[in-house]
């Protein structure tokens, strides 16, 4: 099956975000929530792209660098949808656990809680800490 073995089908149910069954339909929900936001203006191109970012990270698509992906896919839609530069996040690729990755670890706490403005200003942030 798509390159898997047999040995490795159950890895693919094993996730910690939804269950593995609904994460066709939800990321199929994010893409047309996406487009929704995108045709009608709803947010900024960085809320959009940040919301994006958040929201795919919750779907958990990869037992690894969902973080990562998510990131660059904030990037994808700042410089491919929107024709405007990537997202900057401190110059740090969060991998390591030191007081930038604390930062955004935070904001992450603060979109999970509907506040994603310390998470746009974050990705924004072109310091070194």
């Amino acid at each position: 099956m798509f390159g898997v073995g047999q040995e490795n089908l159950g890895n693919l149910k094993k996730n910690i975000g939804i269950p593995w069954i609904q994460i066709g339909i939800e990321l199929k929900k994010l893409l047309e929530d996406t487009s929704y936001w995108i045709t009608h203006e709803t947010y900024s191109p960085e809320e959009i792209a940040i919301r994006f970012k958040h929201r795919i990270v919750s779907v958990h698509c990869f037992p690894n660098g969902n973080g990562r992906h998510s990131r660059l896919m904030a990037d994808v839609i700042m410089e491919s949808v929107f024709g405007k530069e990537a997202f900057s996040w401190y110059q740090s690729t969060m991998v390591e656990a030191n007081d930038i990755r604390k930062l955004y670890i935070k904001a992450l706490r603060e979109a999970d809680k509907g506040n994603i403005k310390p998470l746009i200003e974050f990705a924004k942030n072109n310091s070194k800490v």
